[in-house]
């Protein structure tokens, strides 16, 4: 289809479309008005991780095309638990809990869309005013009559849970009916007509449209975005050493510079589109470079991604660290650090270093011939090192490198 507005023009281009509950009705209206459009994010971490940043550029692109994107922070969904893609029941969190995870994922927000007073400055709103205040048989009355048991039943978020035989409690059940909710409520209070969101969140989507249009006859439209996974199939967010958070307080901007800097070399020209705001020309002579020139498309990709989510100086800080460490030879000062006092096992630093996450795992790594000590291959699962003077370089493979330093 042969998009007339700016919005899904510019998300088709750069390859966010995956479903679209009326693609006629939504790129007329997104042709004539201001749309508000929303994303939900459930606050169970102190950061969300890479994982989330395709809906968080969707938002950012929403913005780019002239339109109102809306943050939902899941103060109350939290308190739930999405079913979606989990094969075990969510850890509750306190509300104190909550509130502070709310308070330290905005900051990521405030660096990738404008939130002010403006017709399409951002809003960010949190689902625990309107769901908390709830009455159980009022709400089971008015909304949980639309909704059947049957119905339910289909979503994957469900299905996989009941053939993985893992238990789906019923508080769990309850999430799409309050994630629909949550679309009712947010086109009573702001106008939202749009809802964003992965592939996985189809169903939840699309209940909140029908719920909307049962109840106040309201016109309202989703998008997904495609499951982005790497071309090793592996799913975005996680890296050698785990998940690839983006505050700075979970992970360096170094380690951040670093996972974009060892994409995949199917993955550069996609992960440039989606996760940059570089041009498509740009990005087609950068895709196409041919064979280690394709490391000059890693370090654009790198360098322009960490400039969007940590800031230009951190992302040149990162990258001169990177030359230096590489090109070199010699320790940025972004390198991960561990102080030692005396000597410390070899897998010890492994692990303490983040190379590893057991030593189990760091023996394996030794014994495959990917670790190295100050540039030396070691092989010895055995081996200390010996910190006195001056930093002692550590490194996993040839793409993570860390420093042991005198205590």
């Amino acid at each position: 289809m042969a998009y007339q507005s700016d919005l899904l023009r510019l998300l088709d281009e750069r390859g966010y479309l995956h479903q679209l509950t009326d693609a006629a009705g939504l790129d007329a209206l997104a042709s004539r008005q201001v749309v508000p459009g929303y994303i939900g994010f459930d606050a169970t971490a102190p950061s969300l991780h890479v994982g989330s940043l395709v809906q968080i550029m969707m938002l950012r692109r929403l913005q780019q095309a002239g339109h109102q994107p809306i943050v939902v922070m899941g103060g109350g969904t939290t308190k739930v638990g999405d079913p979606s893609g989990k094969d075990e029941s969510r850890q509750l969190l306190t509300n104190d809990q909550i509130r502070g995870n709310i308070a330290n994922i905005r900051v990521v927000f405030e660096r990738f869309i404008t939130f002010g007073d403006g017709p399409t400055d951002a809003l960010l709103v949190d689902n625990a005013d309107w769901l908390d205040r709830l009455e159980y048989v009022p709400f089971l009355r008015d909304v949980g009559r639309h909704f059947t048991i049957n119905r339910m039943l289909t979503f994957d978020s469900v299905k996989v849970r009941l053939e993985r035989e893992q238990p789906l409690t019923f508080l769990e059940f309850n999430y799409m009916i309050l994630q629909a909710y949550d679309f009712l409520e947010l086109s009573r209070r702001v106008g939202c007509r749009l809802q964003l969101g992965g592939s996985d969140q189809w169903g939840n989507i699309v209940n909140g449209i029908e719920l909307s249009r049962r109840i106040d006859g309201a016109e309202l439209f989703g998008a997904t975005t495609p499951l982005i996974t790497k071309a090793d199939g592996s799913k975005m967010g996680k890296s050698v050493s785990g998940a690839v958070w983006l505050n700075e307080e979970q992970l360096s901007h170094y380690d951040y510079w670093q996972f974009w800097r060892n994409t995949d070399d199917r993955d550069v020209g996609r992960f440039l589109r989606l996760f940059t705001d570089l041009p498509l020309a740009e990005i087609a002579r950068l895709e196409t470079l041919p064979g280690a020139a394709i490391n000059e498309a890693k370090i654009a990709l790198a360098n322009a991604a960490t400039t969007l989510c940590r800031g230009e100086s951190n992302a040149a800080q990162a990258a001169e660290t990177a030359r230096l460490t590489f090109a070199e030879g010699s320790a940025g000062d972004d390198l991960p650090r561990v102080a030692v006092t005396g000597a410390i096992a070899l897998v010890d630093a492994l692990v303490a270093l983040g190379f590893a996450r057991s030593k189990g795992e760091a023996r394996r790594l030794i014994a495959g011939g990917g670790a190295r000590v100050a540039g030396a291959k070691v092989d010895d699962e055995a081996a200390t090192v010996t910190v006195a003077g001056d930093p002692i370089r550590v490194s996993a493979g040839k793409k993570q490198h860390g420093l042991l330093v005198p205590a």
